[in-house]
């Protein structure tokens, strides 16, 4: 064989191991997900928050980097108004180097900053870009800003819900309770008017007839409960038919008239 050919195979070789040893040895750089709300309305003259989060699959380390843009109704590219790295904040142009503050933590893959002082020339998009190597490939987060008045902010309906939960669960709670109180009563009610209907039963029943007493204290002691007794009459008739004075002594057996008050 001739040399020419033994160099060419073996320059095949060597070009086919050295792309062998690019492709296994060389550590896929990995992308970072980063994220921010789509809107942000604050109040003119108040804090309003940026927030950023992002995922990493590598340990956040010093050389992580932050970096927020800003791009205004009337610019076309963003500028940059704060970097931060190695944990050092570096403000941005005059308009925000005084406003800005980074309250975000890396560690807790937070990337937040505050902007004091919110003014209407504040409005417009901004731009949240993380960059923790070996992950430096990733797609900025965008949010936009709006300044507002304090009239034109969204009404919170959350107290508005709590307070029509609250008052249902109260008048629940009353509907419970009255309706107890109407059971209970009409319970009560329905025991008395059983006691009462007894007692007049009772009361109504036919006594029974006392016999007729033999001389006036037997009548005085009869019972005091019963219908009240009138005056005894005590009468000795004559039937024998003789004008005979004397024989006014024969007489029948007394017969004695009980006169009741109904």
């Amino acid at each position: 064989m001739e040399p020419k050919c033994l160099n060419t195979i073996f320059n095949c070789a060597l070009l086919t191991g050295l792309t062998l040893c690019v492709l296994f040895g060389t550590k896929p750089t990995s992308a970072v997900d980063i994220h921010a709300p789509a809107e942000v309305i604050v109040e003119n003259g108040t804090t309003g928050i940026l927030k950023c989060t992002f995922k990493s699959k590598e340990v956040v380390s010093s050389a992580a980097t932050v970096t927020w843009s800003f791009r205004s109704s009337r610019s076309e590219t963003p500028s940059s108004i704060f970097y931060f790295s190695n944990g050092k904040e570096f403000p941005g142009p005059p308009e925000f180097k005084d406003r800005v503050q980074f309250i975000g933590d890396l560690n807790r893959k937070d990337a937040s900053i505050q902007l004091s002082q919110a003014q209407f020339s504040d409005n417009g998009t901004y731009y949240c870009d993380v960059k923790n190597p070996p992950d430096i490939i990733g797609t900025p987060a965008r949010t936009e800003l709006r300044v507002v008045l304090k009239e034109s902010l969204p009404q919170d309906n959350t107290a508005v819900i709590i307070g029509a939960v609250c008052g249902a669960v109260i008048g629940v709670i009353l509907i419970g309770v009255v309706t107890c109180l109407i059971i209970k009563r009409h319970h009560t009610r329905h025991d008395y008017e059983g006691c009462t209907s007894l007692e007049s039963v009772s009361s109504h029943a036919p006594q029974p007839r006392k016999k007729v007493e033999s001389s006036l204290e037997g009548s005085r002691c009869s019972s005091p409960s019963g219908p009240l007794q009138g005056p005894v009459i005590y009468a000795q008739l004559d039937h024998s038919g003789s004008k005979n004075p004397n024989s006014f002594r024969k007489m029948e057996p007394v017969v004695y008239a009980d006169i009741r008050k109904n």
